[in-house]
Formats: C-alpha cells, structure tokens, sequence
C-alpha cells in the first residue's frame, strides 16, 4: 500500500507502483503457500494467472510441496471465491497448464448460472453451496480436508481480505509499505471502501521489517480467532 494507506487508485487499476523487488516477494510468499486465494473482482479486474516462475516451482519440488497425491504440482491449487458466480472462463487464469500453474478450484453458490456452471466445470473444480454467500470457514475447512491444504496465501481484494478478517481467519499479514501518497476518499484501504469500522479492533504483531531502497516489507502476526 501507499504511504497513506492506499492499495490502489482511485479506478481501481491494477497495482503498478511497486517495484521489482516487491513483485518478487509477492512471488516468494506465494511459493511457500499450498494454495493461493483470490476474490472474484480481484481476479476479474488483474486477470492474472497466479502462478509462479520456473525457479520457484523447481524450489517448491525440492521442499517437498508437491508430494501430497492431491497437490502433485509445482505450483499452489488456485482458488477463486464468488458468491455470485459469474466468472469470465477466458481469464489467463483458466489458459495456463494445470499442471505447471496449479489446478483451479472455484467455491461459489447456486447463484451461479448455469451457463456459467457448465463453462467452468471444463476448466475448473466447483464446490457450490446452497447458501447466499460463500462460507469462508467451511471453504477453509474443505481445503484442508479434501485437498490437504495447510497454508494458504490470500492475494486480495479488500473486500475479501476483510470478510476474513472479521471472521478470525488471517493469522498472519505481509505488507509492502511503496514510497507514494494519493489520497482521496475514493481510492481503497487495506480494508476496502467501507465506512464501518470493524467489529473489533484486530491487533497486530510485528515480526518482521526489510528495508529495501525507498519501499518497507513488514510481516505482522495476528492472532486467529477461528478455529476450523
């Protein structure tokens, strides 16, 4: 985020004012998750594949990440999350090789046209719920038991973030702090465009800070309230 607390602009466009450095780490934590957790309009508006360069996949085999018979690539299981369901099955992340980039796995509801369901059965595994909204937990739940995820990497957006984070589901937050104020009330926070406040303040623990040229790479602790 920007130095006034900014995660992008004001058109929400996707993040560009980083450096090098920062794309690389996004890369590394990236790597060291078993999978990796994307909001729909996150996903929709980015249109990234999520994966990983060639020496992280290599790096992630030599630490033993894909010996799970469920995970058997070298890249993490992608998961994207949409209550609605009405998912573009042209995005890049539906044109990479499963098994270099990672299978893709959608948790969505019945809310999803059937149009859309029978487009992204072909690409994709759907776990669909009869309820409004996507249960977070139970989608945590499922990961772990039926696919043997243990860490998982949440790469945006806010407003997924924050459904997390107000059920007790993060426990540990990466932040890059880039040399850049925009201001405006229209541009979103960490915690998205809400004008609520969190149901309750959420302490942070510092665990680790890097300094690199004019950006700061902060780790924090939080503890989980969840229990799954």
């Amino acid at each position: 985020m920007t130095v006034d607390g900014k995660i992008t602009t004001r058109d929400f466009s996707p993040v560009n004012f980083t450096s090098r450095e920062d794309k690389l780490h996004l890369f590394r934590k990236r790597a060291l998750a078993d999978a990796v957790l994307v909001g729909h309009t996150t996903l929709q508006r980015d249109n990234v594949r999520l994966g990983l360069p060639s020496e992280l996949q290599k790096l992630r085999t030599k630490r033993g990440q894909t010996r799970s018979p469920l995970r058997q690539t070298r890249s993490p299981l992608r998961v994207i999350v949409s209550n609605e369901g009405k998912i573009d099955n042209q995005l890049k992340i539906f044109r990479s090789d499963p098994a270099t980039a990672g299978p893709v796995i959608i948790f969505s509801t019945r809310r999803m046209p059937k149009k859309f369901q029978t487009a992204l059965r072909k690409k994709a595994i759907l776990h669909l719920s009869k309820s409004e909204h996507v249960d977070l937990a139970g989608m945590l739940r499922n990961l772990r038991d039926e696919y043997e995820v243990r860490t998982v990497a949440c790469e945006g957006g806010a407003t997924l973030f924050r459904s997390l984070l107000e059920r007790g589901l993060i426990d540990q937050l990466n932040l890059t702090i880039a040399p850049y104020l925009f201001g405006g009330a229209g541009a979103p926070t960490l915690t998205g465009l809400s004008k609520r406040f969190l149901p309750a303040s959420v302490h942070c623990t510092l665990t680790g800070m890097r300094v690199i040229g004019d950006e700061c790479f902060l780790t924090y602790r939080i503890k989980p309230k969840a229990k799954l």
